[in-house]
């Protein structure tokens, strides 16, 4: 079978489905994605793109410039406000890939959308996903009454995945004992281009400007023994946001007096699934590696997923493999890198909630003292994450 001729159904309208969806459809394949929502809209906030997720988009034609604005650096502070060390975003273009960019969420999800629709991508709302039975060809029961049969299906439905439960039953994931508040407020001026995060006694803050300095985009965490629950779609009151934060310096204080609506997310850590496929059927993104937000890598590595998954099987299918060997090969590629990413993210929580006076004087203080002998040193540890380009420089239009 050619990828031309395969009808292929993509559950989930979010980052990575489009994507996947649009990376197959410009390599032929007859895609149709299969979104619950009765619109093409992504509650919730800003989110970062990295050089390995711009990487991707370039690949698939769209411009991560005209989706978002480009950041100019990354600024450390504690909890007082003084300055740790600053990452000169500018300063790496000359050595290392500098296109990191803020986006609204929303926006993206209406460029990747847009653009997969112009592919010929077939998106069909209010499809409820109950059921998906494996095989080769697989079966899909949407809305209780309607069957599909498509060629090949791809789960890009998230954290709570109906193909992911299907292939694996219920996974456990742990509490990790921390929360994150999410939360956007409007700006009267656009402020400098910089990711800001301030590093307090367990807890810290990440704002950056969304929208060209429109907006604001807040994630704040905290560690609590109390359990939450999972996703970040529950609302609660900023009140809570504004007392966990309130040792913070003033223009926090401020910032976070103008927050009107906030979600609260219970940061649960879940293992990466032992197996992303079966016959014709492959996860993808959240659906089968949930992502901690420390290194802001969700949103990008569920590109790098759509972008190795089309390629994968358009290889394999080109050399006369089955479609079940290509997916195959597509999970083998990604999870080594998966895991990497991963581990490095639930490593990088502790580091901005140190408790002990003492020790979190000792460890600011190298901050400061690596900003002033070696500044590029932290973004330079973690080039094999950033600087990784799943396209190799190419380009499907």
């Amino acid at each position: 079978m050619e990828l031309n001729e395969m009808k292929i159904a993509v559950i989930g309208a979010g980052i990575g489905g489009l994507a996947v969806a649009r990376a197959l459809a410009l390599r032929g394949a007859q895609v149709t994605v299969l979104e619950q929502s009765e619109a093409i809209r992504e509650v919730g906030a800003g989110l970062q793109i990295s050089p390995n997720g711009a990487a991707v988009l370039r690949g698939l034609g769209l411009d991560p410039a005209g989706i978002g604005q480009k950041a100019r650096a990354i600024n450390l502070l504690d909890h007082t406000g003084r300055p740790a060390l600053r990452l000169d975003l500018a300063r790496q273009a000359a050595t290392r890939p500098s296109d990191y960019y803020f986006c609204h969420r929303a926006d993206l999800i209406c460029a990747l959308a847009e653009s997969a629709r112009t592919a010929g991508v077939r998106i069909r709302l209010l499809q409820k996903v109950k059921e998906v039975i494996p095989g080769t060809p697989p079966e899909i029961l949407v809305c209780n009454t309607a069957r599909l049969h498509p060629d090949l299906v791809i789960g890009a439905d998230g954290l709570h995945s109906c193909l992911r439960n299907a292939l694996l039953g219920d996974s456990r994931a742990g509490f990790t004992g921390q929360v994150a508040w999410r939360a956007v407020v409007p700006l009267d001026s656009a402020p400098t281009p910089e990711v800001r995060l301030h590093m307090g006694p367990g807890r810290h803050l990440v704002t950056y400007p969304l929208r060209q300095g429109a907006l604001m985009n807040i994630v704040a965490v905290e560690e609590r023994a109390a359990w939450t629950p999972d996703g970040w779609s529950h609302a609660d009151d900023p009140g809570n946001l504004r007392r966990a934060f309130a040792g913070f310096p003033p223009e926090i204080r401020q910032l976070l007096a103008r927050v009107t609506e906030t979600n609260l997310w219970g940061l649960h850590r879940h293992p990466v699934a032992p197996r992303w496929t079966a016959g014709n059927c492959a996860l993808l993104g959240d659906a089968a590696h949930p992502t901690l937000p420390f290194m802001a890598q969700g949103a990008n590595l569920a590109l790098e997923d759509a972008w190795v998954l089309a390629e994968s099987l358009a290889t394999g299918l080109a050399a006369g493999r089955r479609p079940a060997d290509a997916l195959r090969h597509y999970e083998q590629a990604r999870v080594p890198r998966i895991r990497r990413a991963i581990e490095a993210a639930n490593r990088n929580a502790w580091k901005y909630h140190l408790r002990f006076p003492p020790l979190r004087a000792v460890a600011h203080t190298a901050l400061r003292l690596s900003d002033r002998l070696a500044p590029d040193l932290m973004l330079r540890q973690f080039d094999w994450l950033y600087g990784h380009d799943v396209t190799g420089g190419h380009s499907l239009v």
